[in-house]
This record gives C-alpha cells, sequence and structure tokens, in this order.
C-alpha cells in the first residue's frame, strides 16, 4: 500500500479506538459500555495487524475483545440475578411484616 493509504487508515483505526473508549466510558448502560469496550479492543488489534504483529493482534483480539466480553456480560447477569433475589427476599419480608401486623390487631 501507499505511504498516505496506510497513514489515512491507521489514524482511523486509531480514532476508531478513541471513539469507542470514550463510548465505553460515557456509556450510560453497563452492556453498552461492555460492547465499546470490545470495539476498542477489536480496533486495537486491527492496529497490531495493520503494524504487522499478528501475535500480538491475535492476544489482544482474544482477551481484549473476546474473553473480557464474555466475562463481563456474565458478571452484569450475575450481579442482575443477585438484584433480582433481594428484591424478592425483600418482598416477602414486607409481605409477612404486614401478615403479622394484621395478625396482632
Amino acid at each position: 500500500m501507499s505511504g498516505i493509504l496506510v497513514t489515512v487508515l491507521n489514524t482511523l483505526v486509531i480514532l476508531g479506538a478513541v471513539v469507542s473508549a470514550i463510548t465505553a466510558v460515557h456509556s450510560e448502560r453497563l452492556i453498552g459500555s461492555v460492547l465499546a469496550l470490545a470495539a476498542t479492543g477489536s480496533f486495537v488489534g486491527l492496529e497490531f495487524i495493520m503494524l504487522q504483529a499478528p501475535d500480538v493482534a491475535i492476544a489482544e483480539v482474544s482477551v481484549g475483545a473476546i474473553l473480557s466480553t464474555i466475562l463481563y456480560i456474565i458478571a452484569l447477569r450475575k450481579v442482575r440475578e443477585v438484584n433480582i433475589r433481594d428484591e424478592i427476599t425483600k418482598e416477602d419480608a414486607e409481605s409477612k411484616d404486614k401478615s403479622n401486623d394484621k395478625e396482632v390487631k
């Protein structure tokens, strides 16, 4: 490839990585942050390929884009399950308190 084309592609890939990283930080939803972080890892992996470092690119994409995304999504699902269980437990406790108050009266 010509020098100008390589420079333009490198600039676009780096710009994509920066934009997706900023999106990951400023996203209001956690899943949006996780997906933007995966995009950042993909852009960084693409940059390593363009820099002719395929071994580093494979490691970055497999860990930075795939494995960490899967782990974050699993963690988010577990946290949501715990929150749902806590809400159900609180609702049960409140309903028992109300029924005990009715029995006392």
